[in-house]
């Protein structure tokens, strides 16, 4: 089988011809995986960066999201079958087993759902984490009409969803990014407005909002400075760790891709109500370029499995 993997900590990411094929476990089946993406996840396990929070047992085949068809079922009954076209995030609670592979083996239960028609495998392999994230974090501030949601990291794979969904909300959306290409590509997702991070970004938030902003999605950059722009009941979800031992509107959101969480994201993909935003697609030989390529890149970034 063939695999991105990671054979020590400190070693490069590379492709592995001659891994043995898993095979299912009770209550897991066997997908041949077809589509990935790049996560912020995929970079940190890559570089070592998990060591003390996560097991890594090597070598390490790296990868969050995937999409594919079933190949095989493990023992007992299983909610799916061989020949269910899936999408997913591997959610084992160790580093080994991951998604830029030939064949992935997962639970069934949980980080697993089926690919509704009308969903395309490429995307399906983009969705799952970000999408997730996104969902997750705008839930958990909860923006309601026309008030205002700053979304800092808004040109990633999250943002760019996060501001759809709070978009969708009837919020209006204030997203970080740089001037030019990337304050293009923020507006055409649904953003109002644009603020320069790399620039006064408080200065430029208080210009648009003078009392304060209700509702933060912290996705990148300092999370107390982002804090201190809300107005006094706002509320801040992040991604990245700030939660409310730092700040007491702030909740810490760790993506849990239930499958109905999933389903949604597929079924609003299929409605037109959600775009999945894959800037630039890659071989599984070339995942060492794109996770080169991922920081500042706009969007998600694919993976194609032949």
């Amino acid at each position: 089988m063939r695999a991105i993997t990671l054979q020590e900590l400190g070693a490069a990411p590379a492709l592995a011809g001659d891994l043995p094929q898993p095979g299912p476990r009770p209550g897991e089946v066997l997908v041949r995986v077809r589509a990935s993406s790049v996560n912020g996840f995929d970079k940190m396990a890559a570089a070592g960066m998990l060591k003390g929070r996560m097991e890594y047992r090597f070598p390490v085949v790296l990868g969050k999201d995937f999409a594919g068809t079933v190949e095989a079922v493990g023992d007992g009954p299983t909610r799916l079958g061989i020949g269910d076209t899936v999408f997913g995030v591997v959610m084992k609670p160790y580093l080994r087993d991951g998604a830029w592979a030939e064949i992935l083996a997962v639970g069934d239960q949980y980080g697993i759902t089926w690919v509704p028609e009308g969903l395309d495998l490429p995307i399906a392999g983009a969705l799952g984490l970000a999408g997730t994230a996104a969902v997750d974090a705008v839930d958990a501030v909860a923006p309601r009409p026309d008030e205002t949601v700053l979304i800092a990291g808004a040109t990633g794979g999250v943002g760019a969803l996060a501001i759809q969904y709070a978009a969708a909300a009837g919020a209006r959306v204030i997203a970080t990014a740089r001037p030019g290409a990337a304050t293009d590509f923020v507006r055409q997702l649904g953003a109002a407005e644009a603020v320069d991070y790399t620039a006064d970004l408080s200065g430029q938030v208080r210009a648009l909002a003078p009392d304060g902003v209700p509702a933060v999605v912290h996705l990148a950059g300092d999370g107390a400075q982002l804090a201190g722009l809300l107005t006094p009941d706002g509320r801040l979800a992040s991604t990245i760790g700030f939660g409310p031992d730092q700040h007491p509107a702030a909740t810490s959101i760790m993506a849990s891709p239930e499958p109905a969480t999933l389903d949604r994201l597929a079924s609003d993909v299929v409605a037109g109500r959600l775009r999945v935003p894959i800037t630039r697609r890659y071989d599984l030989a070339e995942v060492p370029q794109a996770l080169a390529d991922f920081s500042g890149a706009l969007g998600k970034l694919g993976i194609t499995v032949p």
